[in-house]
């Protein structure tokens, strides 16, 4: 920024004799500061008139506004059908580090200090290809921990708690992906009907943290201990090797449609900050009543500005941007990858270690758009996305498929698709974005658990208050007989196994793995596929399991052990036929016989067992090669392991069809002999023997996107 920058500094600036506090509103005819009492927030003790600069700019200065002072803005301006001034509402700065509630309907914003002692703790910066994503709610995760003390518990300082580290450490992730930590309140609707917005997709105020998430001394202290408290949450995370990625909500705010609370940026400038029409109509792409009107450069600069707060003062790792297609939306609604707030997010220096996670949809016309956000530039990963399509084609493989072969014999698709997403999803990520593009999840807070997808064919949702209205239909789930709870083990038995083959395709597969809290242990919400609004035991994670449920979390450790171990798991690139391409995998398929698999067999219903060979070409870690075996018939097949150039044996490193996953790699097994395969499972080995330059291999392809790609309509 220059001194000609006319959206310099926004929000508060504290100096020896005073502070400025800067808005931008183009259309108000005046402002005011607000000034509080600091033990009474609705004592007015000064008011301030503030000027208009240039560039829209309002100024305000004050001997008064200084840390700890408590403030609010009245604003005044034209009627018009996009302005919704009011002369009398208080209402918050959209710069403000801290808030205090005052009200059920209105807070104060508070002049935060500077600062933190950091110490020698620095962000990780773990390599994308390294990373794997746990995605969890900072309430929900320690909430029940028995070894939390019981203060903490459900707090920022909860999860920075030794016993939470050590969990997640011993599992295995990389990186904490946050649910909402913004300041944000719940809707009037549930509020109305008695539930809260446990999620927090409702945004207050963009640099804020949600201050009930801090302990309660941390409340009570006001909001400079809540900001340190995070911060310390952040430290802790990062003296453990763990990164901190936050799920942020910039699409919409916490003001709804027209008639909803207005408690900034409504009242502030409603014709800049919001999309309408000419007649003042909320265009809303959404579904959250209001949409940011990314078509204009100061909503794009607030969001600029906030990114770098949070990645530059509390040290950041990373974001997932809910509902990215409207971040990228220009004047005419239209998404463009080459929007100016998209782009800018890519090249801005403050945030060039950052992690930038796109989901990549909204509810808006031309709204799906998996796969085109910008990829890597200059030394710089790119953007990843939320994969969708591969979400939908590892459930379809692996449940409804199997659904519906017991229904009608067969499964209705063959393995070409599956294949595809496994690989990398080359059909759906260009070549120079390559496999690190996808982030690969199977669930995430906002459908099924993976428990509930093997025990439920529809939904549950009567305890949300809409008649089961809400929530997705299109599951892909299958209860294995029996509809929720159930005594049957053999039923038990199929649907842990369906957990181990979920989770082995998501840790196995290329691209980044973002794991939901609480599946790595089999965690259920009774079949509600939305539990928005549920902050109780039914969302929190459990730390009193059972046996299978530990069980299962070995699993967990054991695939991401195998993950860590073998890069040839973990490419970052796609490999070309006859090339070697750097930091890619190369990669042969065969079918049960241990033959080349042929366009036939990749469509074909009939087959629906593979053998991937995976060779790495890495360029930082020792040559590595794998061998996945997929079998997706409940029916045992016996397979002949390829013999392929250069191996010479096998060892077993892992098998979904065992409840308890094997510790050491297994005896060494020659090419050509045959192994039983369980019916609907996967075998994990390492092939051991000489490299050989992929360009003297022969093999159907080295991507399975160039064979299956035309069967993977997921």
């Amino acid at each position: 920024m220059t001194s000609a920058d006319p959206l310099r500094n926004l929000g508060v600036r504290v100096g020896p004799h005073g502070g400025e506090l800067r808005v931008y509103s183009e259309n108000a005819t005046a402002m005011e500061l607000c000034i509080f009492d600091a033990k009474d927030p609705n004592w007015l003790v000064k008011t301030v008139p503030m000027t208009k600069d240039g560039g829209n700019v309002w100024v305000g200065r004050s001997r008064t506004l200084q840390v700890g002072t408590r403030y609010a803005l009245r604003v005044t301006g034209p009627t018009a059908p996009a302005n919704v001034f009011n002369a009398e509402t208080l209402l918050l700065d959209p710069y403000a580090r801290g808030l205090v509630r005052v009200s059920a309907e209105e807070w104060r914003s508070t002049v935060i200090a500077d600062g933190f002692d950091w110490g020698s703790s620095q962000k990780p910066r773990t390599p994308l290809d390294h990373t794997v994503v746990y995605e969890a709610h900072v309430r929900g995760i320690s909430r029940l921990n028995p070894d939390v003390p019981e203060e903490l518990r459900g707090t920022y300082a909860g999860l920075a708690h030794e016993s939470t580290i050590a969990y997640l450490k011993d599992l295995g992730v990389t990186a904490v992906e946050l649910l909402p930590v913004h300041a944000f309140v719940s809707e009037q609707r549930l509020i109305q009907q008695g539930l809260t917005n446990y999620w927090g997709y409702n945004t207050l105020n963009f640099f804020s943290p949600h201050a009930p998430y801090a302990s309660r001394s941390a409340q009570a202290a006001g909001p400079d201990a809540v900001l340190a408290e995070f911060k310390g949450m952040v430290k802790l995370l990062h003296e453990a090797g763990l990164e901190v990625i936050l799920d942020v909500v910039y699409n919409h705010t916490a003001e709804e449609g027209i008639g909803g609370p207005t408690t900034s940026l409504r009242g502030i400038d409603n014709a800049t900050y919001y999309r309408h029409d000419d007649a003042g109509v909320y265009i809303d792409v959404t579904g959250c009543g209001n949409t940011v009107d990314f078509g204009h450069p100061v909503p794009q600069r607030l969001v600029l500005d906030s990114l770098r707060y949070w990645a530059q003062e509390v040290q950041i790792d990373g974001f997932r941007f809910d509902l990215a297609v409207t971040l990228g939306r220009g004047r005419d609604v239209s998404y463009s990858r080459e929007h100016p707030l998209i782009n800018a997010v890519l090249h801005d220096p403050v945030l060039a270690d950052t992690k930038l996670i796109a989901e990549p949809w909204d509810v808006g016309m031309g709204g799906w758009q998996t796969g085109n956000f910008p990829g890597p530039t200059g030394d710089r990963d790119g953007w990843s996305e939320w994969n969708d399509r591969y979400r939908d084609r590892v459930r379809t493989f692996w449940l409804a498929d199997i659904a519906g072969a017991r229904r009608n014999g067969q499964a209705p698709i063959g393995i070409g698709g599956f294949a595809t997403r496994l690989a990398g999803s080359s059909n759906t990520f260009s070549p120079e974005r390559g496999p690190l593009a996808s982030v690969n999840f199977v669930t995430a807070h906002d459908g099924f658990t993976m428990a509930d997808l093997t025990a439920y064919d529809v939904k549950h949702n009567l305890g949300n208050g809409e008649d089961n209205r809400d929530g997705t239909d299109n599951n892909r789930s299958f209860n294995h007989g029996v509809e929720g709870p159930t005594v049957d083990e053999r039923i038990l038995l199929d649907r842990r196994k369906a957990m181990r083959n979920l989770m082995g395709t998501l840790l196995l597969s290329a691209g980044v793995p973002m794991i939901t809290a609480g599946d790595e242990f089999g965690r259920s919400q009774r079949g509600n596929n939305n539990a928005y609004c549920h902050d109780s035991e039914l969302t929190w994670l459990s730390w009193l399991r059972t046996r299978e449920q530990r069980e299962m979390v070995d699993t967990t450790k054991r695939l991401l052990q195998l993950r860590r171990e073998n890069p040839a798991l973990r490419p970052s690139r796609f490999a070309v036929l006859g090339e070697t391409t750097p930091n890619a995998s190369h990669m042969d398929w065969y079918d049960a016989s241990g033959a080349y698999m042929d366009d036939e067999d990749w469509n074909s219903p009939e087959n629906r067992t593979l053998q991937y060979l995976a060779a790495s070409t890495p360029d930082r870690e020792e040559f590595n090669r794998v061998l996945l075996i997929v079998h997706g018939v409940e029916d045992d097949v016996e397979v002949s392991l390829p013999v392929a150039p250069g191996v010479t044996s096998y060892q077993l490193l892992w098998d979904s069809a065992t409840e308890v996953p094997i510790e050491e790699d297994g005896a060494e097994i020659a090419p050509g002999a045959t192994r039983l395969v369980g019916g609907a499972s996967m075998q994990l080995y390492r092939a051991n023997g000489p490299r050989v330059q992929a360009a003297d291999a022969t093999g159907s392809g080295t991507d399975a996107g160039t064979d299956a790609g035309a069967a993977d309509a997921a």
